[in-house]
């Protein structure tokens, strides 16, 4: 398997819809959850899909789509963290400190591909495309799943995955949500 990652533009959109499917992913968050919190729920599933189709029409792409020739198999949003509000009244996930991170927080992979190291290329493409953008360091706030009674909802990613990846821990606020970054 050969994979390319490319910026969520407009012109991809309709991969990315091939990916998410009718519901949109994760129970039709469209990756709104980063940006509303948990009301992207009380909206219609509609309105997350308009909202991530208007800022893959706008000049900053919101995330990356990998594909495996001509199919998209995965996913992941990427944007400053100063542009995801939800970040900042996350109890658990709130600002470690004031640098002005980029963060990597929700993947989706194709179901017939999980477990073949799609998160792993997106990690690493994310903190390119976040270096060429001159971001001083990348965020992330995956599962550390060796805690017992860790969360099955992997939407962030895998700690193990980020500390391959040269991410390290710089907060732990609840025990199976650590805050990872790498410095760039």
């Amino acid at each position: 398997m050969t994979l390319e990652v490319r910026p969520l533009t407009l012109e991809r959109w309709p991969d990315l819809e091939d990916l998410f499917g009718a519901c949109g992913a994760s129970n039709g968050c469209w990756c709104m959850y980063w940006r509303l919190g948990p009301r992207y729920r009380e909206r219609p599933r509609v309105d997350n899909k308009r909202d991530l189709r208007n800022l893959a029409a706008s000049e900053a792409p919101p995330g990356l789509v990998a594909f495996d020739g001509t199919l998209v198999v995965g996913w992941c949003l990427l944007a400053p963290r100063a542009n995801l509000a939800w970040l900042a009244e996350a109890r658990h996930l709130g600002p470690v400190d004031t640098v002005p991170v980029w963060s990597v927080p929700c993947f989706y992979v194709r179901r017939s591909h999980r477990g073949r190291g799609i998160t792993t290329v997106l990690v690493n493409a994310a903190t390119d495309a976040a270096r060429r953008a001159g971001a001083p360091a990348i965020e992330a706030y995956p599962v550390d799943t060796r805690v017992p009674g860790h969360t099955q909802n992997l939407f962030p990613g895998v700690a193990s995955v980020f500390a391959r990846c040269g991410f390290h821990v710089v907060a732990r606020r609840k025990s199976d949500r650590p805050i990872m970054r790498k410095d760039l």
